[in-house]
């Protein structure tokens, strides 16, 4: 246990991680409310997706410009900066749904405002890791420490979203989330840090972006794992969009069933991050992946043809496992074969290929589940999830013979 949570040690990294704890339950539960609320009122697939589509598209295209500025900001002060306006969105859809004002361009709007945020609160989050946890050999553990905060909000933000949207409705939801920026903004404001001296001669920030670019398009085992990162999160990730249409439609539930399956999905997404939390190195991570991409494939085809909810709840954890395991075991090794001076940019494209390709993907299978079903769309995306991985597992031996020489570096 004490290895498995090592990076806890830092007082400020265990300020973050009750911080953003908080800040992650409330995430969830507001992704859950305007997932409903949506569906609510508009009763259609395509919206589902449009909404995905419209929160994530803007980190595809501006979290590598995020990267390049968490490599020149000062990265507490930008957050402190992008966690006030990510509460300020979240109240404002309270208010208009309190008052009974809400509307759909407004739900919207509020999703494409916090992907603008996001697109450069997310890379200044994962570069600051390492300013929090002071030691390199520490950061891959606080990457899935970071990931387990995540998927155990992912398990407890969903079930209390059920709750709160049984008992008072998405307004609720909406303000709580509000509320739970909070407990970030106080974390952010209580560490002790030593700041780090601005960096000198800076590039122009296109040259910047061009530097990183080049860099993951020449060292092949950057390439391929943003590849598969990208690949996972175009043609899996878009399932959960269509969560509300398996929960309502499907299995005939309501929003606790549409809670429960996410927090399903959380679970094995646990089991992801916790085992990557308590391996004690990380070689052979690239093998990890293409075993989880086969299991995210295999557990979409099977999710995606039962109508039961006990057998649901058997397979998600197949998928929220899989999918993690990708996204967190490529950044551990990116943050590590990074130089320091291009860690944030780095590490925002793997963020654009993860969390910004999702959103082309959720519009895409979303008008595909219109047109032919959820089942028969997200059973097509497990097999292509299921190809991609042996053409990446192909590559393993590559992949390792590169890596080596860092790992024993690093």
């Amino acid at each position: 246990m004490k290895y498995l949570l090592r990076a806890l040690a830092q007082r400020n990294f265990r300020l973050y991680f009750l911080g953003q704890s908080a800040s992650f339950v409330g995430t969830w539960m507001q992704q859950i409310a305007l997932a409903w609320l949506i569906y609510r009122l508009t009763g259609s697939p395509f919206m589902l997706g449009l909404t995905t589509f419209a929160g994530n598209i803007p980190i595809l295209f501006l979290a590598p410009f995020g990267g390049v500025w968490s490599d020149r900001l000062n990265r507490r002060r930008a957050m402190l900066l992008t966690q006030s306006l990510s509460l300020l969105q979240a109240a404002v859809l309270a208010g208009l749904t309190f008052a009974g004002r809400i509307e759909v361009w407004h739900l919207l709007a509020a999703a494409t405002f916090l992907g603008l945020v996001n697109a450069f609160d997310t890379p200044l989050r994962q570069a600051f890791l390492l300013e929090m946890v002071g030691l390199r050999e520490n950061l891959p553990n606080a990457i899935a420490i970071n990931s387990l905060m995540m998927n155990g909000s992912r398990l407890i933000g969903p079930a209390l979203a059920g709750v709160v949207l049984a008992a008072a409705g998405e307004a609720w939801c909406f303000l709580l989330n509000a509320a739970s920026y909070l407990a970030m903004l106080a974390a952010l404001a209580s560490m002790k840090l030593s700041e780090p001296p601005p960096p000198r001669n800076h590039p122009h920030w296109l040259a910047g972006l061009k530097e990183a670019l080049r860099f993951a398009w020449d060292f092949a085992p950057s390439r391929y794992l943003i590849g598969m990162v990208a690949l996972v999160s175009f043609v899996a990730t878009p399932y959960a969009s269509l969560m509300p249409v398996f929960a309502r439609d499907v299995l005939g539930g309501d929003a606790s069933t549409l809670g429960l399956l996410v927090g399903a999905s959380g679970a094995g997404a646990m089991i992801g991050v916790l085992y990557l939390a308590g391996r004690r190195s990380t070689a052979g991570l690239e093998r990890l992946i293409a075993f989880a991409g086969i299991s995210a494939g295999i557990g979409l085809i099977l999710f995606s043809q039962s109508a039961t909810l006990w057998l649901s709840l058997v397979l998600l954890p197949l998928v929220g496992f899989g999918i993690i395991s990708i996204a967190a075991s490529a950044n551990t090794i990116l943050q590590l074969v990074a130089p320091d001076a291009m860690r944030g940019r780095l590490v925002s494209l793997h963020i654009a290929a993860f969390l910004g390709v999702m959103p082309v993907g959720s519009l895409v299978f979303g008008v595909l589940a219109e047109r032919f079903g959820a089942a028969a769309t997200v059973a097509v995306g497990g097999a292509l999830c299921v190809i991609g991985t042996l053409r990446f597992a192909s590559r393993l031996e590559v992949m390792r013979d590169l890596l080596a020489p860092h790992y024993v570096q690093r």
